[in-house]
């Protein structure tokens, strides 16, 4: 291997982290081994390839600091460690001891401090990307000298100092003629934007300000950029809107823009998507806009906007139109995008009126011109008929919304929290956005929404009344949770039992938001996408993984045993584990709980028929048995099997008499590594590289009485099943042991 130059082994699953003896392949000019799932620490024999150009080890979960004879490998012009889990400061000499660096990517790592002022040394660099990390202070590298750069990526970082200049550095890119991307967004620049933004390159593509704490006016300069495909200003404090030209994107929702929309807009006849949402216009609509002719999406919502829906709006080539929580008022239009009800959201505009029947608004009324003179007789007549119709609709109605409120009425929650209205939810999920959307179940959906009185992140599940036992789910959910709190049960808020704006009822669950989502996505989702188009891998350690079962198994068994009126959930699985800020499990979704009876011991059971989600339901329901705490045990066995495994119940692999829990069975106790989830496998792996075998072993055992737990509590006959008691005091057994083990090394 001595002459040995091209070692490129990417995009494979090697476990035990990278080789030290690929430092003495001194020949080596490329090392490419990304996305290998290598874990652990670069070697520092890697700082012996003095003849490397390109360094590739991104996507690996490799930890620690970069060691500091990388720093000393000068001929390279490729260095890409991006997706990892790396740490510390770049050396403040970076751009001087790598001086023919062309690409530069660090980006979803933990790398601090300030981005050194050297890079700039580096001046053959075409791409900086440092997204994604936790740079801080103020941005002092004069990216000017680096004449070749097209793109320069910071976002995501806590970039920013709070001093009026701090923008200045945007001033020396004008020297940057092939600058395409650049992307700020997401971190803690004040001040203003610089007026030479306008001199920035002509070949910007894309420029990304948004979510900072920018104000003042957007520069008309912007409209030089005559290639601007997407500028992206939202959420900064922006308060008026100049000149841009030639622009096919423009954001600048949630900013302080006010005043009428500008007539300037009209001159971006490439606009495609225009979104000033989230703003303070006021006024009408220009008619200046009918000019562009290309624009597909376009967003208005959270205005002051007022006045008539201008007619010429039905001729542009829209595909989406946001006019929602306005003071709009008169006819809509009925051609065009108001054609189609998915693409149009008028909610919030009281004084609306006609448009397709879809979208739900009450007719218009029509002027009558009169014809003839009526005779009194005549008058008098019609008054009477009026008067009795009247009365008798208002009897109706009356009634008939009587009726909605007691059927509405719910179940009062006793939360010290104020009632919220149909209104306030809508305006919390800007207008149930699809956006907004964080979950789809069996009952309804789940969308994000931030409460317009505190700011408080909620979840709202809004129950879809036209399936069948809805509403039976929505009073069933009610009464669990009015008589249990438990830290890891899912905190309710309130409900909403109303009537919307088409005098339809109305259903919703105002829950605690969870910002790190479901189990389901941790165990299954192999890549998120960032800002910039990139992805990172999300995975959950053992350790985490068995917190979480503890959690979920505390849930239960509080439910079971410790409850006034003890309960079966009834639809555990994945999905309906939900993680907090602190990965701590809480478990959702009691739409199908069911109630012991007082009359039964909590072992008997309460008849109602099969319940759950397939893979998970109780082999005993499928043949009528009545629903117990035994059904709880076989879903939970199988939810930690598929903690472990990594593989859903419902995987293709399980036919032909074959399940998760006879797979997991068979491999005990010598072939769990051929079951056990691949990250976990590596994650250990990372020990015999650092000559741990004894941890290895330990981490082994610690797998295999997770595994055995996952069997015993999902065996075919339950009262062969382990009891959650049993399961908790076993799972904390084998926690201290991990723990105790991570210690010692």
């Amino acid at each position: 291997m001595s002459k040995l130059t091209n070692l490129s082994i990417h995009e494979n699953h090697f476990i035990g982290g990278i080789p030290p003896f690929i430092g003495n392949i001194s020949s080596l000019v490329t090392l490419s081994m990304a996305d290998c799932y290598l874990g652990g620490n670069i070697p520092d024999s890697l700082g012996r390839l003095r003849s490397l150009r390109f360094l590739g080890l991104g996507g690996n979960n490799l930890f620690g600091k970069i060691p500091l004879s990388i720093y000393n490998l000068s001929m390279l012009s490729a260095f890409s460690l991006a997706d990892n889990q790396l740490e510390g400061n770049l050396p403040r000499d970076i751009g001087l001891a790598l001086p023919h660096l062309t690409h530069f990517q660090i980006w979803g790592n933990h790398f601090s401090g300030q981005v050194p002022v050297t890079l700039s040394n580096a001046s053959k660099l075409k791409t900086v990307e440092v997204s994604e990390n936790s740079f801080s202070g103020k941005v002092t590298v004069p990216f000017g000298h680096l004449q070749y750069l097209q793109k320069l990526a910071l976002s995501e970082n806590h970039l920013g100092s709070g001093e009026a200049d701090e923008m200045n550095f945007i001033t020396s890119l004008a020297n940057c003629s092939k600058l395409e991307y650049l992307v700020l967004d997401v971190n803690q620049f004040q001040g203003r934007l610089p007026e030479s933004i306008a001199n920035l390159s002509s070949q910007l593509k894309i420029i990304l300000f948004g979510w900072n704490n920018l104000f003042g006016d957007i520069p008309s300069g912007l409209g030089n950029l005559v290639n601007l495909e997407l500028l992206r200003l939202n959420t900064n404090q922006f308060t008026e809107v100049g000149k841009l030209r030639n622009l096919g994107r423009l954001d600048v929702s949630g900013n302080r823009l006010s005043g009428e929309i500008p007539s300037s807009l009209s001159d971006c006849v490439s606009l495609e998507t225009l979104y000033l949402d989230r703003n303070h216009f006021q006024g009408s609509i220009p008619q200046s806009l009918s000019s562009l002719r290309g624009i597909r999406k376009f967003g208005l919502s959270f205005n002051n906007l007022s006045g008539k829906i201008p007619q010429y709006i039905e001729n542009l080539a829209l595909e989406y139109l946001n006019l929602s929580f306005n003071d709009f008022e008169g006819e809509i239009p009925t051609k065009g995008v108001f054609k189609n009800a998915s693409a149009v959201f008028v909610q919030g505009n009281t004084k609306l009126c006609g448009g397709i029947v879809e979208l739900g608004l009450p007719t218009c009324r029509i002027k009558a011109t009169k014809k003839r003179e009526l005779s009194h007789v005549h008058i008098i007549t019609i008054v009477i008929s009026l008067l009795g119709v009247i009365i008798v609709s208002t009897f109706l109605l009356c009634w008939t919304k009587r009726k909605k409120r007691k059927q509405s009425s719910g179940f009062s929650l006793e939360e010290p929290f104020t009632q919220l209205s149909y209104r306030s939810l809508l305006k919390a999920t800007n207008g149930f956005s699809s956006a907004n959307l964080i979950g789809k179940g069996s009952f309804g959906s789940v969308y994000k929404g931030v409460l317009e009185e505190d700011g408080t992140n909620v979840a709202v599940k809004v129950l879809d009344l036209q399936h069948r036992g809805a509403s039976k789910s929505f009073m069933a959910e009610c009464e669990v949770l009015k008589n249990i709190r438990h830290r890891n049960l899912v905190k309710i808020i309130t409900s909403c039992s109303s009537i919307d704006f088409q005098e339809n009822n109305f259903k919703a669950l105002v829950y605690e938001f969870m910002p790190n989502g479901s189990l389901e996505n941790w165990l299954h989702s192999s890549a998120k996408e960032t800002n910039d188009g990139q992805s990172r891998v999300q995975s959950l350690s053992l350790l985490q993984r068995i917190n979480i079962a503890i959690d979920v198994a505390s849930a239960l068994d509080h439910l079971h045993y410790n409850c006034s009126k003890p309960m079966v959930h009834c639809d555990l699985k994945p999905s309906n584990v939900l993680l907090d800020n602190d990965m701590t499990a809480h478990v959702g979704d009691f739409g199908l709980a069911k109630l012991i009876s007082e009359s039964k011991i909590p072992n008997q059971s309460s008849s109602i028929g099969v319940r759950g989600t397939i893979g998970y339901i109780a082999p005993e329901y499928g043949m009528g048995s009545e629903v117990s705490i035994h059904g709880d045990l076989y879903s939970y066995g199988i939810l930690v099997l598929e903690m472990i495994t990594g593989k859903r119940p419902t995987d293709s692999l399980f036919e032909e008499g074959l399940n998760l829990h006879t797979y997991a069975r068979m491999a005990l106790p010598d072939q769990i590594t051929e079951i056990v989830d691949p990250k976990l496998v590596q994650e250990a792996e990372v020990s015999i590289v650092n000559r741990q075998r004894s941890r290895i072993d330990i981490i082994m055992d610690c797998l295999a009485s997770i595994i055995k737990i996952g069997v015993a509590c999902s065996m075919e006959l339950p009262q062969d099943r382990m009891l959650m008691s049993t399961v908790v005091k076993d799972l904390d057994l084998i926690k201290k042991t991990l723990e105790r083990n991570q210690a010692n090394n």
